[in-house]
């Protein structure tokens, strides 16, 4: 993985994200939203709350209607996503994030992105192996990284399920609403709670 990937529990930990961001950028940060995972909860008010996020810090934000895979289509979406500094993932449904990017060009931009921020469960989507929120099990996801998979919190029950349903070697990450996780040559974690596990066991990153 090339490009520098945040999973962060919340808007808080984006604003994290940012800070990193433009400490290493001369100049205005350019910044685009995908907010497809908020499709059916309300993309224009997902917009809306990152953008404000966004703009307490020297950036460009736009925020690009990709809700659909009629959508993911677009050429202009397509390069405003492969060009921008930082794209943001709004939090949701990341089954139909999923849905909507994979096998799609827009969903090879977004691995192809220099930045990306994925905000709540769909950080889950951009690794190999995704984590099925409905039950827990394994899925898959867009591959952007294949030794770490995260989840939200969820019952003992639940997460013990997937820590049998998947490879032993891969990091389990349970993302803390107060988290930040960043890969940019190496993971590591920038603020706030996390739980990594490979198998039963209780690990590092």
């Amino acid at each position: 993985m090339n490009s520098t990937f945040f999973a962060a529990g919340s808007l808080d930990g984006l604003r994290v994200a940012l800070r990193e961001c433009t400490g290493h950028q001369d100049g205005q940060l350019d910044v685009v939203i995908v907010p497809s995972a908020a499709a059916f909860t309300g993309a224009p008010e997902a917009c809306v709350a990152i953008a404000q996020v966004c703009n307490e810090f020297d950036v460009r934000v736009e925020a690009l209607m990709i809700t659909d895979r009629a959508s993911t289509s677009e050429p202009y979406f397509i390069e405003r996503v492969r060009a921008a500094d930082v794209v943001v993932l709004a939090d949701g449904s990341p089954l139909h994030a999923r849905m909507t990017w994979r096998n799609s060009l827009v969903g090879d931009a977004l691995k192809a992105a220099k930045t990306v921020v994925a905000i709540g469960a769909v950080a889950s989507v951009m690794s190999e192996v995704m984590i099925d929120p409905r039950g827990g099990a394994p899925t898959i996801g867009l591959g952007l990284f294949g030794d770490v998979a995260f989840t939200e919190p969820a019952s003992e029950e639940r997460l013990a399920r997937t820590r049998t349903l998947i490879d032993p070697s891969l990091a389990l990450v349970v993302l803390g609403a107060d988290a930040l996780v960043v890969h940019d040559g190496a993971w590591r974690v920038l603020c706030g709670e996390i739980v990594v596990t490979r198998g039963e066991r209780v690990s590092d990153l």
